[in-house]
């Protein structure tokens, strides 16, 4: 049973049409610049919300200090968050 789907099978896959009967069509065209649309929307789409969360994190929504305007913004540790290495 199992040769017969494999011969099956592969007389299905050898069935190809030639290279110079595909064409793509108008139909293809609507499709992909449809899709490039969507990807073009997308992206907008991500640099808007990008810009608003930092918006929101120079405000200091998200629990840290506001960011005061002309100050580049360290995420360095100061001296009192620092913990020594502790010797186990």
């Amino acid at each position: 049973m199992t040769p017969d789907l494999i011969a099956l099978a592969l007389s299905f896959a050898d069935q190809a049409p030639e290279p110079e009967d595909v064409k793509a069509g108008p139909i293809a065209l609507a499709v992909f610049l449809g899709l490039c649309v969507a990807v073009a929307l997308l992206c907008w789409s991500f640099v808007r919300q990008l810009r608003k969360a930092q918006r929101a994190k120079d405000a200091g929504a998200y629990g840290d200090e506001p960011e005061q305007p002309g100050t580049t913004g360290s995420t360095d540790p100061t001296p009192e968050e620092k913990q020594p290495p502790t010797g186990a």
